[in-house]
């Protein structure tokens, strides 16, 4: 355990690391992990002297506990620490952000189911304003997405008193200087005119105490209606007015994930790095290249360039010698088109019969005889139709 009464222990931050290798962390937040109360309500609980630890009473709050101490609590040892839960609050107006308000307003922590745990909100909303809150059981949680670091757009749906125009609210985009605060950027949009009121869409990533209300007072347009329609990736959607509605583990671990602004950026970029575009293989039409290569062989590099082109077959040198005998006449070979075919068996009157030819007939040549012979080939390989003389040198 840490002692209390070391100054330069006190100075330590909420998280550090002890000679052990544990996470150390302050008293007060540990017990507000543990979804007791807040940290605020913590450290008054160890000034009351309610908590011990190790078996020793404390009393002040500046005090650091590893994973290994054991505290104690109204005599009951601290429960573990929650996992971090995220929920979708679709708040309504009248109801105050707040668990204690000095007026004595209804809140909105009283609206909740009874089933939900301790938790604590992300932002703020005034009042009369309505909308997406969101809501968590970790305090750590809440303050990183708070901040503007994280970049995260806050979306509103604002209607306003008067004749809107969209110049005017163009002169807000780089941000507006109200009654000596300085408002960031504000991206303003008309969306319809309805008589003396519009609606307007607003976007900002700041999101503080009354900004948007008191820029459009100072643009002349009063703000009678103001809902949070999108806070970063979450939306309010179709959830019914005071409806929650818990985030799945898996979308919080998507979106939160515990990262850091650099590590959030340094993904944002990888992602939208192209990837390497892969060319695809050119196979080489020699069967022999398609067989593995032998141990310790060299292999020729993928991608053909001037010096390195996939190998073609040879093509055959020589002279390519094709002949060709003429059909007789303009006779076509079968029947035509259109034509019926003729029955088997019967003969046309005055036709002889196969075989025999008139007296004094020459033999005809035959019909579309086509014959190629290239030099390099083997001696005896066969092209085309057998080789012999042509039918016209033959007697029978």
């Amino acid at each position: 355990m840490s002692d209390p009464h070391n100054p330069l222990e006190n100075e330590m931050p909420d998280h550090a690391t002890d000679p052990t290798g544990g996470e150390t962390q302050r008293l007060a937040k540990r017990i507000a992990r543990a979804g007791l109360c807040s940290r605020r309500d913590a450290e008054r609980w160890i000034e009351d002297g309610r908590v011990s630890v190790n078996g020793t009473l404390i009393d002040s709050p500046a005090l650091n506990v590893g994973p290994d101490d054991i505290v104690v609590v109204d005599g009951k040892p601290l429960p573990e620490a929650q996992a971090a839960r995220l929920w979708r609050y679709n708040k309504p107006p009248g109801l105050v952000v707040t668990a204690k308000d000095e007026k004595g307003r209804a809140n909105i922590f009283e609206r909740l189911p009874p089933e939900m745990p301790r938790v604590v909100s992300i932002g703020r909303l005034d009042l009369n304003s309505e909308g997406l809150l969101l809501l968590t059981n970790d305090g750590d949680l809440a303050r990183r997405l708070e901040l503007p670091a994280t970049g995260w757009i806050r979306r509103y749906r604002v209607r306003v008193h008067g004749y809107v125009s969209q110049e005017k609210l163009d002169t807000v985009a780089n941000g507006v200087t109200v009654e000596g605060i300085r408002y960031g950027e504000i991206r303003a949009e008309l969306e319809s005119q309805k008589g003396a009121n519009a609606w307007v869409s607003v976007s900002l990533t700041e999101g503080k105490n009354r900004e948007i209300r008191k820029v459009m007072e100072y643009l002349d347009y009063p703000v009678n209606r103001l809902i949070r329609v999108a806070y970063g990736p979450f939306q309010l959607s179709t959830l019914t007015r005071g409806g929650v509605e818990e985030v799945s583990a898996k979308m919080l671990r998507d979106t939160v994930g515990g990262e850091s602004r650099k590590g959030q950026a340094k993904w944002a970029k990888a992602k939208a790095k192209p990837k390497p575009h892969k060319k695809p293989l050119h196979k080489s039409r020699n069967r022999s290249a398609d067989a593995p290569a032998e141990a310790g062989a060299k292999v020729a590099p993928d991608t053909p360039n001037a010096a390195n082109k996939p190998s073609r077959p040879a093509k055959p040198t020589g002279t390519r010698i094709t002949r060709y005998a003429k059909p007789e006449g303009n006779a076509k070979q079968g029947p035509g088109r259109g034509s019926s075919p003729k029955p088997s068996g019967v003969k046309p009157a005055g036709v002889k019969p196969a075989g025999v030819k008139p007296a004094g007939a020459k033999p005809t040549p035959q019909r579309h005889s086509v014959e190629t012979v290239s030099e390099g080939t083997k001696s005896g390989a066969r092209i085309g139709p057998k080789r012999g003389k042509p039918n016209a040198d033959r007697r029978r």
